[in-house]
Formats: structure tokens, sequence, C-alpha cells
């Protein structure tokens, strides 16, 4: 349990140790924290600094800046920081001042204790839902936002795949007869050359020029490449297709572990090795997992953002390493599957040994819009709406296990069938 924090802006110290007295069973037992300021202006360059607040306790006539400044100058820093003030008995001419200035509440010196633990408990309940309403109306508008742009991306990816399907197929078609005919017309010139031993000078020359004792032997293998070739544009066309597949109308039986290679199939582009690093080797250790009833298209962005972060993570801790340093202690990137039945769920866990994250990242990854990564290379949005995919549309959850410099794991949890699942909406 995180303690609520109180501000209690006063510049009388006999106020201060009074109130940690009274307040002594909340502080003992966290559920608050109080930080003291003696005037207006220490207590702005605490509410300026890192350490949330969420309520203001000030007395309106204090030295350098009083309480009524204060009031001002508080709606800039955090409009939902609710203060309350203290002043003297019958001094309502400031009291409604500041309740003017958008003070939430005030008491009266000398201080009632009663009082003030109502009001503050008044003030913090207030706070609380106010924060947890802001939060999941950022969290909606996140949604709202990533699946417009998810619909928008998918449907382009299945119409690419779509129109590139055509062509390719009259290419693999062509390819595979191409290969049949080069060969019968390599066996035809063998039979011609076994027949004409003494073809004359002119076809002897014309043969040397075109190099055909290497055309012959190189054409059959230029042909393979091709048709390789081709069968792995239609794997990615399959693959872009299984990844943007529309199913956000209606759960469908589908398998994870074609959504999980779609994925790795499309970032191959990232595994590879390049000028600086071997490839990341990804190690696809798959149990025996049955179909399952859910939006697939969803769960393969959910991969993604995963997948994503793992790349991220390894090629972070690669930082100052050369590549036969790499070489030797490889990146690798593990995808286990497995079913379990209590409840019966599908579980998938992707590991990497990458730079792994501190205590305190961890505690965050899951908020909305908070990212480690540099300015245009994340958003704080990726593992946000993975968590509300996860659990809120698909009824299931999702953890985090990491340890700083060893890597980290993310474990993913699926109902089997949509009755174990909330509904979507």
């Amino acid at each position: 349990m995180t303690p609520a924090k109180i501000l209690i802006v006063d510049d009388e110290v006999e106020l201060e140790r009074l109130i940690k007295q009274r307040l002594r069973k909340k502080i003992i037992a966290k559920e608050i924290e109080l930080i003291f300021a003696r005037n207006g202006q220490e207590a702005l360059e605490i509410l300026k600094s890192d350490r949330p607040i969420d309520m203001v306790l000030t007395d309106i006539n204090m030295p350098e800046m009083d309480g009524l400044t204060l009031l001002d100058k508080l709606h800039e820093i955090d409009v939902n920081i609710k203060a309350v003030v203290i002043s003297a008995y019958g001094d309502m001419k400031n009291i409604r001042t500041a309740m003017n200035s958008g003070a939430f509440d005030f008491i009266t010196k000398p201080i009632n204790f009663e009082d003030l633990n109502t009001t503050i408990n008044k003030t913090l309940t207030y706070v609380k839902q106010i924060r947890e309403t802001v939060k999941q109306l950022q969290q909606a508008q996140l949604q709202l936002i990533q699946s417009e742009k998810m619909a928008t991306l998918g449907q382009l990816v299945a119409g690419v795949a779509h129109e590139i399907n055509n062509p390719l197929s009259c290419i693999a078609g062509y390819a595979g007869i191409s290969t049949e005919a080069v060969k019968n017309l390599l066996e035809h010139l063998r039979l011609y050359q076994e027949k004409f031993i003494n073809p004359g000078p002119e076809i002897e020359e014309d043969a040397e020029k075109i190099k055909l004792d290497y055309i012959v032997k190189r054409l059959p293998i230029m042909f393979a490449g091709m048709v390789e070739s081709t069968d792995r544009l239609i794997d990615i066309s399959n693959s872009l297709r299984t990844f943007s597949r529309a199913d956000t109308d209606a759960m469908v039986l589908a398998n994870i572990h074609e959504g999980i290679d779609s994925t790795l199939m499309i970032l191959q582009h990232r595994l590879k090795a390049n000028n600086h690093r071997p490839e990341i080797q990804v190690r696809q250790e798959y149990g025996d997992i049955p179909a399952v009833q859910c939006y697939l298209g969803q769960l393969n962005q959910v991969f993604m953002n995963i997948l994503v972060n793992a790349i991220d993570a390894c090629e972070a801790t690669n930082e100052g390493r050369t590549f036969g340093e790499i070489k030797a202690n490889p990146n690798i990137i593990t995808i286990q599957t497995e079913l379990v039945q209590d409840p019966e769920s599908v579980i998938i866990k992707i590991k990497d040994n990458g730079q792994g994250m501190s205590g305190e990242v961890k505690s965050r990854i899951f908020d909305p819009l908070f990212t480690t990564k540099a300015v245009g290379k994340g958003t704080g949005l990726g593992l946000s709406i993975s968590r509300q995919i996860v659990v809120e549309t698909h009824g299931g959850s999702m953890s985090c296990h990491s340890v700083l410099g060893e890597g980290t794991v993310f474990i993913i949890a699926i109902p089997r069938s949509a009755g174990g699942m909330k509904d979507q909406g």
C-alpha cells in the first residue's frame, strides 16, 4: 500500500509536532505520509519536484508567500491536487477568497483534530476518485487511438497481402513450369552434344563466348533460388494476413503458434545479423496446445509489442561489446507455450537475456505513456495496451519478471474458451 502524501504548509513549528502526534496511527499504518514546508515558496519547490503530492494543507498567513498566492500557483502545477486551507476562526474574508480560488475545504484554528481527520479522509477519497476517473479516461482514449491505428494498419496490411497474392501465385506457377522447362531444355542440349560431337568452330566459339558450360551448371541453381524466394514471399504474405487477421467483431478458434510465427516472420529484419552483431537467436519451445477462442489479431499485437521490447533489450545490452563478444554470449529470445488445467489456459512465456529492469522501472511498465526509450523510439503505449487486450478483452493475465543485468520474461495466460473470458466492451 502506497501512503497518500500530504504537504502541510505552516510556519508554526509547534503545529508540525502536534499534527505528527495526532496523526501518528495513520503514519505508522502507512495510510499517509506527511511532508512539511514553512511557507508557500518552499511548498512550491516540493510540488515541482518528483515527489507526487495528493493533498495540500496550508495556512493562509505565512511569510515570503501566503496561502492564497500558493493556491493560485497550485493549479499551474497539477489541477488534480486538492488544497485545504487553515485560517483563524472568524477570518471569513480570507476563507471566502480561498474557496473562490479553488480550495477544496477549510478548517479553523485552534484545530479540532476530529474535524481534521474527517477533512483529510474526505479530501483524499475525492482525489483518489478523480485520479482513477482520469486514468480510466486516458486508458479509454489510448485504447481508442490504438484500436483505430491497428484497424487501419490491419486493413492496409491485409490489402497489401491480398494485392501481392495474385502476382505471387502467377510467379510461383511460372517458376515451377520454367524450372521443368529448363530441365528439359538442358537435357535436350545434352542429347545434341552427345549426337553431334563435332558441331563446328562457329558453334564452339559461340558456346565459349556465352560460357555455355557455366550456364548449364548454374541455370538449375538460379531457378531453384527463384522458386525458394517465391515460396518465402508467399510465406510472408500469409504471415501478413495472419498477423492482421480481421476478427475484431467476434472471437474465433485460432492457433496461437501461427500468430507467434507470423509475428516472428514480420520481425525477421530486426532479428537477422547485421554489421554490429550476429543474429538474435529465437528458440521456439512450443508445447502441445489446443486452438484458443480469441481475437488473434489483437493477440498478435501483444506478441509484437513484447518481442520488439525483447529485441530492443538485447540490442541495449550489446552496447560496448564487440561482434566476437556477442557471438560468444549471443542474444537469445525464448518463446515457450504450454497448457495448464487449473483454470484451463494456454500459457505463453517470452523471455530475453537482455539488460533487464530495475524494480522501479518494472513497477511502472504497464502505466500508460511510461517509457524508458529515447524520444521518437517509444510511445509508452505498447505494454499498457497489451495488458488491456490480455486482461480486459480476453479475461487472462499478464505478468513480468525481470532482474537488472539478467533479462526479462513476460508470462501471458489466455483462457482456452470464451466461457472463461470477460465480455468485450
